[in-house]
Order: C-alpha cells, then structure tokens, then sequence
C-alpha cells in the first residue's frame, strides 16, 4: 500500500466571546439549501436582500407619532329645532361634489362641415376628369376647382358633352394627365355648395289631400343656372382652342369611356 499522506492540523476555532459582549461580530449564516446539481433555492441578490433584512431584525421600530389634523369642523346653524351645531367635513368625498360644471359644451367646430378636407395632388384645376358614377358616367370633363365641402367642381363643358355644372366626390373620378390652362377662365364666387342646394317644398300635413292625385315635380335649371353654363362654357371652350392639340383634346372630351376586353384599369394609363 502506498503510504498515506498526514493531515494537516485543523486552525484553532476562535474563542468564543463573552455574551456580554454587544460589538461582537455575527458569525450566523444564512441557509441556502441545495435544490439540484447546481441550483440553489436562493439565487445571489435574493440572498443579500435576506442578510440586510437579518442584520436589521435586532432593531426596534421607532415610531414617530404624527400630529392630528382635524378631520371635521364645528359650524353654527341657525334655528330653534335645528340644534344649533352641526359637523361638517373639511374634504368631502367625490359623491357629493357637483356634476354639473364638469360636462363640457361641445364647440360647433368639431361639426363634419367644419373638418378639413384632403383632395389627392392629382386633382388640380383644369385636369380632365373620367366620371365612374352618376347620370353622366363614362363622360370625360374638366375640373374647374374644388369646393369647401370637398367636392369637385366640374364642367363637360355643356356645349361638347352636355354635362351641366356639376359636383362631384373625388372618389368617383380618374384623373388623366389631360391638362388645360384655366388662368382665363374665372368661376364666379356665388358659384359654391349652397348654390347647388334644391329648395326642399313645405308639406301641408292639415289638411287632406289625394297620394295619386299628386305628380312628382321634375328638376327644371333656374335662368341663373343657364347663364352660369353659357358664361363659363364660353371660357371653358376658349381655353380647349389655346391648347396646342384642341381638336384632339375636343375629340376625346366628346367621347365616353369603356373598357373593351383584357383591358384593365390598373394596368392603364389615362
């Protein structure tokens, strides 16, 4: 057998100090038992934070008492049967606070009339317009300028298309790249939302009348509306006779547009 080696003489356990000593130092530990190879129930912070709540167990609590603040308040009521005093607290509780001036009015400029309106940079005047939708649909116009209400002011013009005055929303137009020099041409101010707008005819609901009996008005254009046309025709028709190529661009205002087959309009370009 090999010769064993000597152990090497254990260290002197320290003397224990006397139990009236207070700055004797704590040699406790704290346990941290194994779990599995290599995993302890602690991990390291959780065990510093256990060692400074443990260095701090010995300690008492010193409470600083507060001073009372006074929660009610004694106020005088008039009246013989009322009692005379009465307390009354200082903070009262949401419940008893008034609702009233806490509603808020709403301002008439969050009405939808009053929002902004965002027309595509495609759209500027004088741009020639395909119209997917209405009466005139498949017709080719000429925008003439957008109105406040977001909607685009347009114009066959009347005497090569018969397509009057007209709005029309930007989603229901294709915008070519048609384009004419409107400087000359000026639209009259009157010439806005409200000047579109039909008067709506009163109903007499006392007194009695025949369903059948009554014909459903047709639109008839005002003499207004019709000098409106001529003025801004004149001015329309003499803009399309500056254009370098006016008896095309004439052509292809008076025709309609359509789709033939395998033709797609995503893959086109107006």
């Amino acid at each position: 057998m090999a010769p064993t080696k000597e152990k090497a003489p254990t260290k002197a356990k320290a003397a224990a100090a006397p139990k009236g000593d207070k700055k004797a130092k704590r040699t406790t530990r704290l346990k941290n038992p194994l779990l599995a190879d290599g995993v302890r129930r602690y991990a390291k912070g959780k065990l510093v934070q256990r060692k400074k709540l443990y260095s701090l167990k010995h300690l008492k609590n010193v409470r600083v008492e507060k001073p009372k603040v006074a929660i009610t308040v004694v106020k005088k009521i008039g009246g013989a049967k009322n009692g005379g005093e009465r307390k009354v607290l200082l903070k009262k509780s949401k419940s008893y606070l008034p609702t009233k001036p806490l509603i808020r009015k709403r301002t008439g400029k969050r009405c939808f009339r009053n929002h902004k309106r965002n027309t595509r940079k495609t759209l500027k005047s004088g741009k020639v317009l395909i119209l997917l939708a209405g009466r005139h649909k498949g017709k080719r116009v000429v925008l003439l300028k957008t109105l406040k209400s977001g909607l685009l002011l347009i114009s066959g013009p009347f005497a090569l298309n018969s397509c009057p005055l007209r709005r029309i929303s930007q989603n229901y137009v294709i915008a070519t790249k048609t384009r004419l020099n409107l400087k000359s041409v000026k639209v009259p101010k009157h010439i806005n939302d409200g000047y579109f707008r039909r008067a709506a005819k009163k109903k007499n609901t006392r007194t009695e009348r025949d369903i059948f009996a009554e014909k459903a008005e047709k639109y008839v254009p005002s003499e207004q509306r019709k000098a409106d046309q001529k003025t801004i025709d004149e001015a329309l028709l003499k803009a399309i006779n500056a254009h370098p190529e006016a008896k095309i661009v004439r052509r292809y205002l008076k025709s309609m547009f359509s789709l033939r087959t395998n033709q797609y309009p995503h893959r086109m370009q107006f």
